[in-house]
């Protein structure tokens, strides 16, 4: 969420940053939402008034009562009737007032509420993926030669252990079952991704919740804009009965499966004021991950790269606005470490202005080398959001003093997409003979096993 106070100081930059990001209306977007802070403004003033005059009359009418004599009790009831009058118009004009605001403040917070986050300075400018820009500096390793590699899909059909077919019988297109050692080492890449960021980086192992409300989806921005490419819950009206009877709480209208733990983790600090001494707080977390890929129809129908149900090794930092693009930087490396324990070649690129997520001000996408599809893919963003996420979740921190300092900064990360760094190894690690030979470090968290053959 943008401050409209922001807006209002510096209407030329947020227009040019609105461009930056190619919205091509940015200007009749700023002058939107400015027409409508002044409406706010200057409705509130008007209240001000109103409600100070009411004081006023309130006032007068007290010492009318009390200094009124016998010889002037007719015009001292004149005014204070006349006085009356006024109150009660006063009082009705104040409520009719105080609606307007409300809807004026709820018109004020929908119109920001869709505006993307404004990129940061040294993002590069660009319209699409093309314009990303590859960070030299943290590449690593060298695709490996391989005769004619096979797509993961066809390694883990192969091996018996990928069923796609029988997955889409249950639950249609975009689901898989794992069987066997493949579901293992899905285990084995979580519990070795958390271990890492746990034990090496600092983060702390947190278990969120699966299910969020609608204001856990607004704090961190896929809602409203994103609500088609979200899976949400019903409300049963059968089972909020059985809960009122046992004196729970009733489900809400509606739930939301998490998209990534980036919802639970960073709204686990909403409508909170932080100490600054307790910053940056650092989480991480396991969990399955649900989206509908509303916008990716044709992309990647065959295989486990773009799935509804996936799982992924979350990082999220909270910090303050200094500490904030050395912890990108930093995450970013965690993320990294990952896919170097791996031995996977990857790279990374920093996205151009108009590739980013809608809450990012800057990303770097980490992308593992795919030989069966000979070519880089992505299988991590790490996102410094600034204080946008943090205004739509009231997430502020304090100074040693007390002082109110201001938002959070929120930043986000895949440490890794599991099911992405299966498909890398099986790709990266396949044998002539159809096996799947097991990365050194994985095999303690495989029983000490070192390929994966046909079942």
């Amino acid at each position: 969420m943008h401050d409209v106070k922001a807006i209002r100081e510096d209407q030329d930059g947020f227009v040019r940053g609105l461009t930056r990001r190619g919205l091509a209306e940015a200007q009749s977007v700023a002058d939107d939402i400015l027409a409508r802070d002044k409406a706010l403004r200057e409705l509130l003033t008007r209240l001000q008034i109103s409600q100070a005059r009411r004081n006023d009359a309130s006032r007068l009418i007290g010492e009318a009562k009390r200094n009124k004599d016998e010889a002037g009790a007719a015009a001292s009831a004149s005014v204070v009737a006349a006085l009356l009058d006024e109150v009660a118009g006063l009082k009705n004009a104040i409520q009719q007032g105080e609606g307007e605001q409300r809807e004026l403040e709820e018109a004020l917070k929908n119109a920001l509420a869709v505006i993307p986050n404004i990129p940061a300075e040294d993002v590069p400018e660009g319209a699409d993926e093309k314009a990303n820009v590859a960070v030299g500096s943290r590449a690593f390793g060298k695709p490996p030669g391989l005769n004619n590699p096979k797509q993961h899909f066809e390694i883990g059909e192969g091996l018996g252990q990928m069923d796609f077919e029988r997955a889409a019988k249950v639950s249609g297109a975009r689901f898989v079952y794992l069987k066997g050692d493949l579901a293992r080492l899905e285990r084995a890449l979580g519990a070795f991704m958390l271990d890492t960021h746990t034990q090496q980086f600092g983060y702390t192992e947190v278990s969120p919740p699966a299910l969020v409300r609608d204001a856990a989806m607004f704090g961190t921005g896929q809602l409203p804009k994103f609500e088609d490419d979200l899976f949400s819950t019903a409300k049963d009206s059968d089972r909020n009965a059985l809960l009122k009877v046992l004196k729970e709480e009733p489900l809400s209208q509606r739930l939301w499966l998490i998209p990534t733990a980036e919802v639970p983790l960073t709204n686990y600090v909403a409508d909170e004021i932080l100490n600054e001494a307790e910053l940056p707080l650092r989480m991480t977390s396991f969990t399955p991950c649900f989206r509908a890929e509303a916008g990716a129809a044709g992309k990647d129908t065959r295989g486990m790269i773009r799935m509804h149900q996936f799982s992924k090794v979350e990082l999220v930092s909270i910090t303050t606005p200094e500490q904030s693009p050395s912890e990108h930087e930093r995450m970013t490396d965690a993320a990294q470490e990952i896919l170097k324990k791996l031995e996977l070649a990857h790279r990374v690129v920093t996205l151009c202005s108009g590739d980013m997520g809608f809450s990012a001000q800057k990303t770097y996408d980490i992308e593992v080398w795919l030989p069966g599809q000979n070519a880089y893919r992505e299988i991590s963003s790490c996102s410094n959001c600034g204080a946008f996420q943090a205004r739509r979740m009231n997430s502020r921190y304090r100074s040693a003093d007390g002082k109110v300092k201001g938002p959070v900064h929120t930043l986000n990360g895949s440490g890794l997409a599991v099911g992405r760094t299966l498909v890398a190894i099986l790709e990266n690690y396949q044998q002539p003979d159809d096996s799947v030979a097991i990365p050194s470090v994985l095999q303690p968290y495989m029983n000490g096993k070192t390929k994966i053959s046909k079942a």
